[in-house]
C-alpha cells in the first residue's frame, strides 16, 4: 500500500479506495475536505506493487489502513469493508467514519468475475478504458474476497459510537441496498443516505461531495 497526501493541517482524513479504483477515481472522496486528505493505493492499484499472494482479505487491509494516522476516514466498498473490520477492533480508532457503496457486512456478498465488474462500469470512454485495464491486475482479489465478510456478526459494532454515514445507491448490483441499510443500523450512530442511482459517484459526485463535507465538519 502506498500513500498521497493532499491539503495540510488538522484535521487527516484517511480515503481508501474501491477495488479496481483508478488513481482519479480514488481521489474523488478527498475532493473539498478540509485539512489533510491521505489518499490509499492499495497493492494492484495504480501505481502500487501487485498484491502478495493472500492479501486480499479484510482484515489484513483492515491492518494496513490502521497505519495510517488520520483523525477520520472514508471507505468506498472495499475500502468501506476494510474500514468496518478496523472498526470493530478499534472502535474509537476515527472521530467521524464515512462509508460508500458498501458491498458486504456480515454476510458474504456473492461471487463476481472481472468481467461483469468491466460490463458494469460507466462513465466517459477513457475512464471506463482505464478502469478496464485497472482491473486486470485484481484476478486474485475476484477469487478470493466472495465468501468473506467485513464482521462476523454486526453485533460487534455495538460499541463503536463514533458518528458514521453510510452512503448508499438505489439498484446498484454490486452494493445492495439493504447491505447499506444494514450497515447504518449496525452503528449506534450510524447515518444512511440513500442516492436515486446506481452510480452515484458519477451521476451524484456534487451532492456527495457536499455531504461530506457536512458530516466531517460535525
Amino acid at each position: 500500500m502506498i500513500t498521497s497526501s493532499y491539503g495540510s493541517g488538522s484535521p487527516v482524513t484517511l480515503v481508501a479506495h474501491g477495488l479496481g479504483a483508478t488513481p482519479g477515481e480514488a481521489r474523488v472522496p478527498a475532493s473539498g475536505l478540509a485539512g489533510t486528505r491521505v489518499v490509499v493505493t492499495l497493492p494492484s492499484h495504480g501505481t502500487a506493487p501487485d498484491a502478495p499472494p493472500g492479501y486480499w482479505d479484510y482484515g489484513r487491509i483492515a491492518a494496513d489502513l490502521a497505519t495510517v494516522e488520520a483523525d477520520q476516514a472514508v471507505g468506498v466498498s472495499l475500502g468501506a469493508a476494510a474500514l468496518v473490520r478496523l472498526l470493530r477492533e478499534r472502535p474509537d480508532h476515527f472521530r467521524r467514519v464515512a462509508l460508500l457503496l458498501p458491498a458486504v457486512l456480515d454476510q458474504p456478498r456473492p461471487a463476481f468475475t472481472l468481467q461483469q465488474l468491466a460490463e458494469l462500469t460507466v462513465g466517459p470512454p477513457a475512464y471506463v478504458e482505464e478502469r478496464r485495464q485497472a482491473l486486470t491486475r485484481l484476478e486474485a482479489a475476484a477469487v478470493q474476497l466472495p465468501g468473506q465478510t467485513a464482521v462476523d456478526d454486526a453485533a460487534q459494532l455495538a460499541d463503536v459510537e463514533v458518528p458514521v454515514l453510510v452512503i448508499a445507491a438505489t439498484n446498484d448490483p454490486l452494493h445492495p441496498e439493504d447491505v447499506a441499510k444494514a450497515t447504518a443500523a449496525a452503528f449506534p450512530n450510524g447515518e444512511l443516505w440513500l442516492v436515486g442511482s446506481p452510480s452515484p459517484m458519477i451521476t451524484h459526485r456534487t451532492e456527495i461531495r457536499h455531504r461530506l463535507v457536512e458530516f466531517f465538519a460535525g
